[in-house]
């Protein structure tokens, strides 16, 4: 044993690799990244998806809608996990240098979100169709959160409940038209497109409740610091992830408050789980949060410990998220270009000046979901060797390389 484990406290020696990351972060980052690709991989090959929502009650079947709902998990875990990275990020530094990396590193997640990831999505170089993401909405949430670290951590938690709880309220407040007025709000709190000369903006992610999480995910990481017993971490995260599921039960099962979407007695006992589950995304509304975050506490309290081999291998998606998100986005429209050739579509198809499941030039493109799903594991063990190869480059070269730390 090294001199170095000699004075280990013993809640890191569970929960640390040798390199000081936090190994069930890393494996809870890797899964979601793994699930995380299955819907992107649906959106460009399933031939439903040019044609309904996999989550319409009066469409869909069982199999696709738990294809389309486990992937709810990735992106509120995506971005907790994130604000816990950035209380861990600044426990050995100071306030100053942290709030100066998560403003560059989220103005760094902005250019790659409008002029990377854009680009990958649509092979079109005049840049028509700008949709404004998950990395979007953490880049945004990076610039708030390098402000607020200054105030007191239980303000901090302050503003992170009253973002989650209380953003529902402002359901019902709707800004039309294209002015600056409604972008405003869009980019806020309600999704919505709005076009710009030739250009197209689709808010997706509107930022006001996605900085609830990732603050909620900053305070978190105070469970992380290495004098915090860990017997009690687990605790508290066990019984604040089972907390978070029985508040969900009980708001939802009157359809009391947190959802603009009501769930309703459906045809069978499966259909009607099935209204239950089926809460709002865009934006996450509290039940979202609850019945995604939840279930991420309890896994973080169970998954403490050494990993054996599996989960070694899909920590390293977590290690690399990044790199990942943004080779498997480009790898998913190369793929999906073959695909349309081999249905007997153009190239020049797959170019798109929309998101592609609204190109009416590929209407009646597409495979099933058995294919989806063949298509998808491939893709992971495709990127696998990628993923393993660029954690070791940057585990041996982040401390001379300082741009590693924002990949």
């Amino acid at each position: 044993m090294s001199i170095m484990a000699d004075h280990t406290p013993m809640n890191l020696i569970a929960i640390k690799d040798k390199t000081g990351r936090i190994e069930s972060i890393d494996l809870l980052r890797g899964i979601v990244m793994i699930i995380m690709a299955l819907d992107h991989v649906r959106d460009y090959f399933h031939y439903d998806a040019f044609i309904y929502s996999p989550t319409d009650l009066s469409k869909t079947n069982v199999l696709l809608f738990f294809t389309r709902w486990i992937t709810h998990f990735c992106a509120p875990v995506f971005v907790f996990l994130a604000g816990v990275s950035a209380y861990l990020y600044g426990v050995k530094k100071r306030k100053k240098e942290l709030s100066f990396f998560l403003l560059t590193r989220g103005l760094f997640l902005l250019f790659i979100e409008l002029f990377v990831l854009d680009f990958f999505r649509t092979f079109n170089p005049s840049f028509p169709y700008f949709n404004l993401q998950v990395i979007w909405a953490i880049g945004i949430c990076m610039i708030v959160l390098s402000v607020i670290i200054y105030l007191n951590w239980y303000f901090i938690l302050l503003i992170a409940v009253l973002l989650i709880v209380a953003h529902n309220l402002l359901d019902p407040i709707h800004i039309p038209g294209d002015n600056l007025s409604a972008f405003l709000w869009s980019f806020l709190h309600e999704v919505n497109h709005f076009n710009v000369g030739n250009v197209t903006v689709y808010v997706h992610y509107p930022v006001l409740p996605w900085i609830g999480v990732m603050a909620a995910g900053y305070c978190f990481g105070r469970l992380y610091v290495p004098d915090y017993e860990a017997d009690k971490r687990k605790k508290m995260l066990l019984l604040m992830g089972l907390g978070a599921i029985v508040l969900f039960i009980i708001l939802r099962s009157g359809n009391w408050y947190g959802d603009a979407a009501n769930w309703f007695i459906q045809k069978n006992l499966m259909f009607s789980t099935m209204s239950f589950l089926n809460v709002t995304k865009y934006p996450p509304s509290l039940l979202y949060v609850l019945i995604t975050i939840g279930p991420a506490l309890i896994f973080l309290s169970l998954a403490e410990g050494r990993l054996n081999k599996l989960k070694t291998n899909i920590a390293i998606f977590g290690r690399t998220a990044m790199s990942y998100y943004l080779a498997h986005i480009l790898l998913i429209h190369v793929f999906a270009l073959v695909g349309a050739l081999m249905c007997g579509y153009k190239l020049e198809d797959m170019i798109l000046s929309t998101s592609v499941n609204d190109n009416e030039h590929l209407k009646g493109y597409g495979f099933g979901l058995i294919i989806v799903y063949f298509i998808w594991a491939g893709l992971v063990l495709l990127l696998f060797p990628f993923c393993k190869w660029f954690d070791h480059y940057k585990r041996t070269h982040v401390a001379t390389q300082w741009w590693l730390s924002y990949l």
